[in-house]
């Protein structure tokens, strides 16, 4: 009897174990549903800051064409410029192919061409830009808006401006006006290798083409149009930069291995003691591309949400150092 009731009373135990350690496993299964709550919620807002940012690139890019470019007679650059020229040049035959068909026609075989070479988030929303650039362009050709200048040089000037923020915001955003890009994405992603000279070979040619055609003076004021604009690119658009993060955390193994699962920059990680409290804490320091900050902020948050995070400018930065491809 005094076995039995051993046996009784280890069975008992040995269910009380069990049901401990199933309730000892629940919060951590709360805490997995509620992180990936977390992450969605930051897939979310990516998509709809991505989703605004190529709804105001569209609308401001076929704004600038019909109110500057198409009034002076100027050439953008890549694919939409290629556009304009078409345009102009079935115009003197008497035949119509207006830009905002020839930016579909010469668009869509290219993203058919690389859906399978680069981020398929990247080719839809920059689609989605191009057919919208094309809504609006034909939505102000029929609306007869006219230039609020009438001197090729403000027109120039303004012009490049808004049309180079066009293209930043699209950038900014995570997509791009199309064309050009998703050529130079596929061959690097490819061979490795960039042919932004080639491309830039390319629209020489074009330029060229469009001064022999209509006059060097407009193919002129094309180059310091396309100029501007690239410049207002590279103010806006500052991809290639480099930041330094410094995270003082109290909770390193799960900053880090989130950190590491999603991002192949390497990082260092020490000890601290906070000067007020004393607590103990852990500062991890790394270096990443500029556009990757908003993320890791956000991924470190769904860890940690009393993180301390220090976003430092990198001026220079010497070793490896990966950049994850745009696309």
């Amino acid at each position: 009897m005094q076995t039995d009731r051993d046996s009784k009373d280890t069975s008992v135990s040995q269910k009380k174990n069990v049901g401990e350690e199933a309730h000892a496993h629940l919060p951590n299964l709360g805490e997995e549903f509620e992180k990936l709550r977390r992450l969605r919620r930051i897939t979310f807002v990516r998509n709809l800051i991505t989703a605004s940012s190529v709804f105001l690139s569209a609308l401001l890019q076929a704004f600038t064409i019909r109110a500057f470019v198409t009034p002076a007679n100027l050439l953008s650059s890549g694919f939409t410029g290629l556009a304009i020229l078409i345009d102009r040049i079935t115009s003197l035959v008497g035949f119509s192919f207006p830009t905002f068909v020839g930016m579909l026609a010469l668009n869509i075989p290219i993203a058919a061409i690389c859906w399978r070479s680069i981020n398929r988030r990247f080719v839809l929303f920059s689609m989605a830009q191009v057919f919208l650039s094309s809504f609006f362009l034909r939505t102000f050709t029929e609306m007869h808006i006219l230039p609020p200048f009438h001197n090729i040089l403000l027109e120039v000037v303004f012009g490049g401006f808004l049309y180079g923020l066009s293209i930043a915001l699209a950038l900014k955003g995570g997509a791009s006006t199309a064309g050009t890009d998703f050529i130079s994405l596929m061959v690097s992603n490819r061979t490795g290798h960039s042919i932004w000279g080639l491309i830039f070979a390319g629209n020489c040619a074009v330029i060229c083409v469009f001064g022999a055609m209509f006059g060097w003076d407009l193919a002129a004021y094309s180059i310091i149009f396309q100029f501007i604009s690239t410049k207002t690119i590279e103010t806006f658009y500052h991809r290639y930069d480099r930041m330094t993060l410094q995270i003082t955390t109290s909770k390193p193994k799960q900053v880090l291995e989130a950190y590491s699962m999603q991002y192949r920059h390497g990082s260092s990680c020490i000890e601290a003691t906070g000067g007020y409290s004393g607590n103990r804490y852990w500062v991890i320091s790394t270096v990443v591309s500029s556009y990757e900050v908003g993320d890791i902020v956000a991924l470190v948050r769904t860890q940690d949400e009393r993180a301390v995070i220090n976003v430092l400018r990198t001026e220079d930065f010497y070793g490896g150092f990966y950049r994850d491809p745009i696309g």
